[in-house]
Order: C-alpha cells, then sequence, then structure tokens
C-alpha cells in the first residue's frame, strides 16, 4: 500500500476516536500502537499490573532500580559510594554554594536523611559548610578541591552508564519519552513538599479534583 494511503487511513481511524485531537496526539496515538519488537525475557519481574498506570510507573521504577545498581558499581573508585551523593555534588555545583536544605529538597530526601548524608560526605572532605551571612541559622554549603575532583571522574562514570542503559532507543525515542515524563517530574517536585503530612486520600481528591 502506497504510504501516504497508509497513513491517511491511520488519521481516519484516529479521528473517529477522538475527533478533537490534534497532529501532535495523532502522532503518539500512531507509535504506541505500533507492534513492537519481540524481546525475550520477562517483563517487570512477571508480575504485571493490569491497569497501564501501574504498568507505567512499576516499568520506571525498575529501570531507576537498574539505574541505581549499575551507576553505584560504576562509581567505584571516584570517591562517591552511591548515585545520591552524586546528585548532591552536582546539585552544589549548579546552585554555588546553596543552603543545606535546598540541596536536601532538590534531591528529594527527607531532612534527617539528608542531612546524615550531607554530614558524612562533610566529613570524607567532599564538602564544607558555613553559617548563612543573611541567616546565621542557616547553613551553606559549597564543594572541596576533592569534592570537585570527585564530581568530575564521576560525571565520566555516569554518562557511561547513562549511554549503556539507553543504548538500545534511538535519540527520537529518548526525546518522545523525556516530552512524555517530563511535566510529571515537575509537577509532584514541586507538590511534594508542600503535601507532608497530608493523608493520601485527601492529596488524591485534590488533585483529582474530587
Amino acid at each position: 500500500m502506497n504510504k501516504t494511503i497508509e497513513l491517511v487511513n491511520h488519521w481516519g481511524e484516529f479521528e473517529q476516536k477522538h475527533p478533537e485531537g490534534s497532529i501532535a496526539d495523532f502522532c503518539r496515538y500512531f507509535l504506541a500502537h505500533q507492534q513492537t519488537k519481540k524481546t525475550k525475557g520477562t517483563l517487570v519481574g512477571g508480575v504485571v499490573p493490569t491497569l497501564n498506570d501501574g504498568l507505567l510507573l512499576k516499568i520506571v521504577g525498575r529501570i531507576s532500580k537498574l539505574n541505581m545498581a549499575y551507576a553505584n558499581l560504576a562509581l567505584k573508585g571516584t570517591e562517591l559510594n552511591q548515585i545520591e551523593e552524586f546528585g548532591i555534588l552536582q546539585t552544589i555545583k549548579k546552585e554555588k554554594d546553596p543552603k543545606k536544605t535546598e540541596v536536601i529538597y532538590a534531591n528529594l530526601f527527607e531532612l534527617s536523611s539528608g542531612t546524615d548524608m550531607l554530614n558524612r560526605m562533610q566529613k570524607r572532605g567532599l564538602i564544607k559548610e558555613y553559617a548563612d551571612k543573611e541567616d546565621r541559622r542557616s547553613k551553606r554549603i559549597e564543594l572541596t578541591a576533592k569534592g570537585e575532583k570527585a564530581a568530575e571522574s564521576a560525571m565520566v562514570k555516569i554518562e557511561m552508564n547513562a549511554t549503556m542503559l539507553m543504548n538500545d532507543l534511538t535519540q527520537d525515542d529518548k526525546a518522545l519519552c523525556i516530552q512524555l515524563l517530563k511535566n510529571i517530574e515537575i509537577k509532584f517536585s514541586a507538590l511534594w513538599q508542600k503535601q507532608k503530612g497530608k493523608e493520601f486520600d485527601d492529596i488524591y481528591n485534590e488533585l483529582m479534583g474530587m
């Protein structure tokens, strides 16, 4: 069949189901309904949620765990013990002497566990802290020379790990995944701290407009 005719047929099928859909909506619909290459192995450990929302989150979560496992292996010899420490160093480097709490919450830590990690990194000479000039109750942190070196050597390893894990995806696939998921990350990263202490049912009703 002529490719133009095939495309028109797919558009007609989409338009019947989604009369208000845009061209961008059609592109996502078309890609989602393509037959994918059959892969050997078991999806998400064999326990596949029936709800697509749950399956998507489980896939993302398992990839995250696998990333942590490989990244922690890659970090050996870089002065860093785990991927979370890499995230902390990069936050400090980017924000230029941020407050401790800013670093902790930017990396989605609870205050106590984030403080413990920063204290351990300080003892190992990767970061140093000093009193905020405007608010003596607050502490700011910066990288030491050792921390700068560790951040640079770790970056090489983390980029190698990311390239390895995502190697089977094309650049267009990666860009599409980022486009589809980034707003969820932005939305809930902003809400996470504000909703602490609330009951889950209250959060659910608030976000779902119930």
